[in-house]
Formats: structure tokens, sequence, C-alpha cells
């Protein structure tokens, strides 16, 4: 079904079951986030918050808290969309197949936006300070907007099909905005608002922007697509909503989303920016207070009935994991036809998506070659890291198809062990230094600074993966508590860590290396983790991807024994070692009020409003 707004969407997840009203009075302060996590942890269903403490205005949440309902949502047009994605690698499918493709053409015609002269969301005014304002963590900085479809156009080229419609964080309140006049508007690098906003700067102009909140869930969905630069996401959008989007024509600036359930209008002056944040993000830790840009808010609108989707992130997997999943699902088949060799590409969730991407790449250099070693798997990392967001990517894990072309990338245990199975830890390991990250990932040098490592592995396996500790295994003072974290993976607790390094490398860390020849038993794993807490590492995967690729940063948190140089390039005859330990750079890892977390357990107790959802 194609909802052309989101009061269709609820009532039709109402009518199938997959809907909880929560008729009592729930506070936007923390604990409608917190029974949102709960609730999506659960796999329970949607929720519609009637009564919000402090505001006339209805929230709804957990939209897409399991990717069974988000394909429920498109289950009219998913197929429609997965084909224009085969008709873009393959044109000539439609003449092979002219039956299987007939709707293509009428797809593709949902895709342009129709221009209107008026709309729901232009029929009332309110105020900043009268929407919902969802906190979502304890120390977060003031109420954020957690769904925003942040749409702009090209001040070079103002117009539908060259604008923008992009999933930025935007702060209400709190820090130093002027109450109800001022909002922050954080875009992280590689984003195409950035562009916009350069192209303003560069015109000495505002930038106009108009903030969506609601309306079709193809919207939001849009608004986290990774198109590519200068495709406009309301095509997208058009396509997996069945409808074409409505945009109200504006002489005075950008569009208007006509069937959006709230518009934020306003500008980004030029010469101004302001603190923004603290934020409790994706990756399980606050993102600190930065200067971001700063929007004027000329103007706030409504349709009648209006009700404020939103949800809230942490650590993963939470809502935004479901996002991940479909656009997987859409984009996947792709990415061979655009990075050429590249066979799969996975950004994996539970390590907070942008520090771990897994990659299946071609090996096909020298098939003649009686030793086969990584040469054209470097070609396909060069590329991956130089595509969009994915350029992003922190550690980048590529392994060759043709060692095992059924090896799943989403098989992340077995992904590991052929990788594991098959690098040359003196060869394989590549460093990039003093470059970009995620501006949400604080294990680098700097806000968007850090380095990455791509490891690289082709040919048949040269070791095999133990599973036990070796015998009589001694560790250096102050270590303890070594675990199996899977097989060829070992994690140790490390003392806590400080600052003190030798050569620009951390004290315990270059101790525990030195500590172990390189033949030593222990070296039979060919990756150690040191961390805080090794049972809780080793406890899930989830852990052990969390912690591992959130907390190091490749360049100043990697050493390993045997550690070599030989021609600028590093590498070692033993095991990888990664210092993973939270250090005094780091922002701090999110944790629930105890107040609010008693609160909504009583909420959740028998008679509750909220019992048997989680």
């Amino acid at each position: 079904m194609g909802y052309r707004n989101l009061r269709e969407c609820l009532d039709d997840l109402s009518r199938t079951g997959q809907l909880r009203v929560v008729d009592t009075e729930i506070d936007p302060r923390l604990e409608a986030a917190e029974i949102q996590r709960r609730v999506y942890q659960a796999g329970g269903p949607a929720l519609y918050f009637p009564r919000v403490k402090g505001c006339r205005f209805p929230m709804a949440s957990n939209l897409f808290g399991t990717v069974e309902r988000t394909r429920f949502l498109f289950r009219d047009t998913l197929d429609a969309v997965r084909r224009l994605v085969e008709l873009k690698i393959d044109p000539t499918q439609a003449l092979r197949h002219p039956w299987t493709y007939r709707g293509a053409p009428f797809t593709a015609l949902r895709m342009l936006p129709k221009s209107v002269r008026s709309g729901p969301v232009m029929s009332h005014t309110t105020t900043v300070p009268e929407l919902p304002q969802v906190v979502s963590w304890p120390d977060d900085g003031g109420a954020f907007i957690t769904l925003p479809e942040v749409y702009t156009e090209d001040p070079d080229r103002p117009g539908l099909m060259q604008s923008n419609l992009g999933m930025y964080r935007v702060q209400l309140s709190g820090g130093q905005y002027a109450p109800g006049k001022q909002i922050g508007l954080h875009y992280q690098i590689h984003r195409s608002i950035g562009v916009h906003h350069a192209a303003a700067l560069r015109k000495g102009v505002p930038l106009k922007v108009n903030i969506f909140v609601g309306g079709t869930p193809a919207m939001i969905l849009a608004a986290v697509m990774p198109l590519p630069e200068g495709m406009s996401e309301l095509t997208f959008a058009g396509a997996l909503s069945g409808r074409r989007i409505r945009m109200i024509r504006n002489p005075h600036g950008p569009a208007l989303y006509a069937d959006a359930d709230f518009c934020i209008s306003g500008t980004i002056d030029p010469d101004v920016v302001l603190p923004e944040g603290p934020f409790g993000d994706h990756l399980g830790y606050y993102s600190l207070a930065h200067d971001f840009p700063v929007l004027n808010v000329e103007r706030v609108t409504h349709r009648p009935g209006a009700v404020w989707p939103f949800t809230t992130v942490g650590r993963p997997p939470q809502e935004d994991t479901s996002f991940g999943a479909i656009i997987h699902e859409i984009t996947g088949p792709a990415i061979p036809s655009v990075i050429a060799g590249v066979h799969a590409v996975h950004a994996v969730d539970a390590a907070g998506v942008h520090p771990l991407l897994l990659a299946i790449g071609s090996e096909r250099y020298v098939p003649y070659a009686s030793v086969r070693r990584p040469q054209e798997l470097l070609t396909n990392a060069n590329a991956i890291l130089g595509q969009g967001q994915l350029s992003l990517a922190k550690y980048l894990l590529i392994v060759a198809y043709e060692d095992n072309p059924a090896l799943d990338i989403h098989d992340i245990p077995a992904f590991l062990r052929h990788l594991l199975e098959r690098f040359d830890p003196q060869t394989d390991l590549h460093f990039q230094t003093r470059t970009t990250i995620d501006t949400l990932d604080y294990s680098g040098t700097g806000l968007n600074a850090g380095s990455k490592l791509v490891i690289a592995a082709a040919g048949p396996a040269r070791r095999t993966l133990p599973t036990e500790l070796p015998a009589g295994l001694s560790l250096p003072e102050g270590f303890r508590d070594v675990r199996v974290v899977m097989p060829g993976i070992l994690a140790v607790t490390v003392p806590r860590w400080s600052a003190q390094s030798t050569e620009g490398i951390q004290d315990d860390l270059a101790r525990f290396c030195n500590h172990y020849p390189a033949n030593h038993p222990i070296a039979g794993f060919p990756l150690i983790v040191l961390v805080d807490d090794a049972a809780f590492t080793a406890q899930s995967l989830n852990n052990f991807l969390w912690v591992t690729f959130t907390r190091s940063n490749p360049a100043a948190d990697i050493h390993g024994i045997g550690a070599t140089i030989t021609q600028k390039h590093w590498g070692c005859r033993g095991s990888v070692v990664i210092d993973a330990r939270i250090k005094s750079h780091h922002a701090p890892p999110l944790i629930e009020d105890p107040a609010v977390s008693k609160r909504v357990d009583q909420l959740a107790a028998p008679g509750g409003p909220l019992h048997g959802l989680f």
C-alpha cells in the first residue's frame, strides 16, 4: 500500500495488529526513548503515544522496529524498486524479460515529484517550543528531532531535481540557541547538504532549509538512502511510496513537502556557528558538543491531526538497523556495477556501521601465479574507500571471491574465520594515516580525524585457528582473564589505559607484545584484543564487534608480536594486537537514567499500560 501520509500508515498498522496505543501520559524527556528502546529490543509493535507530557501533539515510534514490518510498509513497491535497480545494472533485461519488467515505466513515472500549489502541511502554524521535546539520553544537550527530513535545493540550480533530502541531526533546544528562534543543524562529512551549503557560502547568501517531520514512511527512508550526488531523493521516495511526492511551489525558497506532518523553515546564517550536542549517537557513545551551523527559524507549520514520529539511537542494534537492512536489499545487487571487481560490501551494524566494512572482491590479476597474494583486492579496497560514505570506513576487511564463492558476507563469524586463516600479518595490513573518519567516532586524533586499516586476504589457508588457550600461558604483570572470543581471536583484560607511551606505542600495548617471541604458542591466535573487560567482550559476537572497532584507531592502537618495518611497510611475524580499551579522549558510553528505568519498569508491571510489550 502506498501511504500518502503518516496517519494512513498508522491506521494500516493498527488494522493489522502491528501498533500498540500507549494510553497513559508519557514524558518525552527520557521516558519515551527508553520505552522505544525496550520495545525494539523485544521485537515489539509500533507505538502510538496520544498523551505527551507538556505537548498537544501525539507521537509515534518503532515504525521500522523489525525488518519484517519495514518490508510490510513497502510491500507493494519493493519488488518494483528492485526491478528498477536490476534494469540499472543490465538494461537488456527489459528486452529479454518484457513481462517481468512491464511495470518499470509506471514506477519511473512515479519517481517524478509533483509540483502543487498548496498542501495539508501549510494548514496550521505553531512554534518550536510547542513541538514534542524528545530527549533520548540523560546527558543529551537538549531535545532533538530524531527522524528529520532536511530538504535543501542547490543555490546555483534551484529546483526539485537538484534537491537534497537528508537525515541530519537537528537540536531543538538547549545549548546557546535562542529559544524558539534558533536550532542546531549537524551534518557529517560526505553529506550532500554540504555541497549546497558550500555553494551558498560561495555566493555569500544564507542557505534556505526546510525540515520536514512525518509524511509517508518512504520519505523517511529516502532521507537516509545513499544516492549519488546530484540525484534527488524525492525520486526514490516516489518509487518506494508508489505515488509521486507532492511538493509545494515556493517562490521565496525551497519547496515544501505537502504531506509532511510538520515543517520548520529557516535559513543557515553564513556567519554563525554554535556548539551542538552532546547527543547519544548510533556508535553507543555520546557525540560531544562541537560548532555546527545554526538555522534561524522563520516559520513552523503542521497538518491537521499531525503526529510526531521519533526514534532513539544508541549502541546498535537499534531501529535504524532496519534502514540498513532494507537499503542493502535494494542496492546490494548494484555494487558490482558501481565498483568494478567488488562482489559485495557489508557495513557491520553491530560495530557502528562506519567503523567496520567487510568486502568480497576479485583476485584475477595473475591467475597463472603459483603463489596467490592480494593484488586486485587492493585496487578494490581503494575503490571502496573512494565511494561517498564508504570512505568513512575505519577498518576494511576484504577477501577474494575465488577462494570461496559460497562465502556469505553477512555470516560474520564465517567471514572472520576465512580472513584470519589466510591473511599474512607481515604483508597484508595496509594503513592510511592522518585521514578522515566518521564525525561521530572519537577513537581518532580529533573531529573527523583518524586512520584506516585495510586487511586483505587471498590464497589458500595458511593456518588452523586455535580454539583453546596455550597450556601454561603466562601474562605480563597486571594482565589477567584471557578469553577465547572465537576461533583465532583472544580478548585479554588489561590495566586501565593511561596516556604514557614509548616511541608512539602505548606502554601496556608494547609491554604485552614484547612479552612474547614471535614463535610463542599465543601467536597461533592471529588476532588479540586488549580490553577493559574480557568476559564482556567474549560474551557475544556483538560485544566483540562493538568493543574492538569503536574503541580503536588503527594507526595508534595496533601493534604486534614480532613487529617489523620493511620499506616503510609495518607488519608482524606473530599476532596482530589491537588496544580496544576506553581511553581518556573517547566519548562516554550511553547509560540510562536509573529513575526513568524504574518508572518504565512500573509501567510494564502486570496491569500497567506497557505490560506485555517487553
